[in-house]
């Protein structure tokens, strides 16, 4: 533990002048940790065109689309293959049942929007919903928990600034019984 305490504690004064930095660059350092996390991968729409899936920019980070009302997940046999994705890449189906990516826009009805800073940080640093509901589903990687409180509310900072997209994503569907 010696050995680390230094490493710890520059950590946390990375993180410390992190949130001290003006709200613009809590914007981009957001914009950029959005980014290179891979959130679009899964919250922004992926649509068709000629040379294969792309993501629908028109719907950024807005989540499952509410149009896109899913059949029931085909039934994987047991084996090696464990999850079953939508076109889209924003339904996801497997043992814990049917999971639909969030809408991450400011939206106030369908989205983040009247969600608080806090709110954000502990749905990422608990892994459910609000901090206190249900638990996050996969494909949503755990990891965002490991990040610095300052780099969450950055990313946050940066969510508050996109587009707001009306957008009122499915609740998650139970597994069906075997």
């Amino acid at each position: 533990m010696k050995i680390l305490a230094p490493f710890l504690f520059a950590l946390a004064a990375l993180g410390a002048k992190a949130a001290d930095q003006p709200l613009s660059q809590r914007v981009e350092r957001g914009r950029y940790l959005v980014q290179v996390g891979g959130c679009a991968d899964c919250h922004t729409p992926l649509k068709q065109d000629p040379n294969g899936p792309k993501p629908d920019l028109t719907r950024q980070l807005s989540g499952h689309p509410q149009t896109l009302k899913m059949p029931p997940s085909p039934a994987l046999a047991d084996g090696p293959w464990l999850v079953v994705s939508s076109a889209t890449n924003t339904a996801w189906a497997g043992p814990w049942g049917v999971s639909f990516t969030a809408n991450l826009t400011p939206d106030l009805d369908t989205g983040i929007g009247r969600w608080s800073e806090r709110d954000f940080v502990e749905t990422l640093r608990t892994s459910r919903h609000l901090g206190v509901g249900r638990p996050l589903l996969p494909p949503m990687p755990a990891a965002y928990g490991h990040m610095t409180e300052a780099d969450l509310k950055a990313m946050f900072a940066y969510l508050r600034t996109i587009p707001p997209v009306r957008n009122q994503v499915p609740v998650p569907l139970l597994p069906l019984p075997r």
